[in-house]
């Protein structure tokens, strides 16, 4: 196959031995398989901003951290350079998270190194050592779709944890290996705190990761763990083993309708006797 222009450099500097074939391409990026050494890892060639089809960047870099204040002028202004500084900013997040996932001890790639707009990472393979499929290409056991499930949502609670939404997570962007699912496609994630989108972010992935599973196992509509865990997190009671019931207690407040009514009328009787008192003031 043609090797791809951002990869030819990394084939030059010996970093990478061989393009392998092409994994998937997707909005914001190339996936392949390549040779270092004795060992295949997977290339993710990003791509440049015009071509990606990810529509909603400005949300997804709120929060996020820029090295200095030039940088961010440069940004904002959108000149030649700050476009190449978000382009940097965009790619090094990818990498930052999955860093900062692992050592949390969430299921995700392990990263090597990010070049040039192409992060070299593990090659997340299932029990025959083929390539692992995505969720979305799998058909669960109920009971399978369950243990899954949990297991995700403990993923997702650990990556709170350590300050991280995912912001994109859907059935799309997990693969399964002979121990679960993996958590792939990050470089859209924000800081759980820093972002003022990332508690509606929160609630979509939850959503979708919930929706999938309740394709197999049905009785999974029926919970509310998006509430429950974000609840949790705001009163900074989460942690990465705090048991879960999948309900949420709503508050409710009774209204005291006479009290209200009493209040309405008391009010009403001011308004009239103030009218009353302008109306004598102007007749003297």
């Amino acid at each position: 196959m043609k090797t791809p222009n951002r990869l030819q450099p990394l084939i030059d500097d010996g970093l990478i031995d061989d393009v392998l074939q092409r994994l998937k391409s997707g909005k914001e990026a190339d996936v392949y398989t390549v040779r270092c050494g004795d060992a295949i890892h997977c290339a993710k060639v990003y791509k440049e901003a015009s071509q990606r089809s990810f529509r909603q960047a400005v949300q997804y870099q709120e929060g996020r951290k820029v090295r200095n204040s030039r940088d961010a002028r440069a940004m904002q202004k959108g000149s030649k350079f700050g476009r190449k500084q978000q382009e940097e900013v965009w790619h090094t997040a990818e990498v930052d998270a999955l860093f900062r996932l692992a050592h949390a001890g969430v299921r995700v790639p392990q990263p090597s190194i990010c070049l040039d707009g192409v992060l070299i990472m593990e090659l997340i393979t299932d029990a025959e050592g083929a390539v692992a499929p995505r969720l979305s290409d799998v058909t669960l056991s109920e009971e399978t779709a369950v243990a899954h499930f949990h297991l995700m949502l403990r993923n997702i609670v650990r990556m709170l944890c350590a300050g991280l939404v995912h912001g994109d997570l859907s059935e799309f962007n997990v693969l399964l290996d002979a121990q679960g699912p993996v958590i792939i496609d990050l470089p859209q994630a924000v800081d759980a705190a820093a972002n003022n989108h990332a508690k509606a972010m929160f609630m979509r992935d939850v959503t979708n990761i919930t929706e999938y599973y309740a394709q197999f196992a049905p009785s999974l509509r029926q919970t509310r763990y998006g509430k429950e865990i974000w609840a949790l997190y705001e009163d900074g009671k989460l942690t990465p083993e705090t048991p879960l019931s999948g309900h949420v207690v709503e508050e409710t407040h009774e209204v005291d309708m006479g009290a209200l009514l009493d209040e309405i009328i008391a009010a009403e009787d001011d308004f009239y006797a103030r009218q009353r008192a302008a109306q004598a003031r102007d007749d003297e």
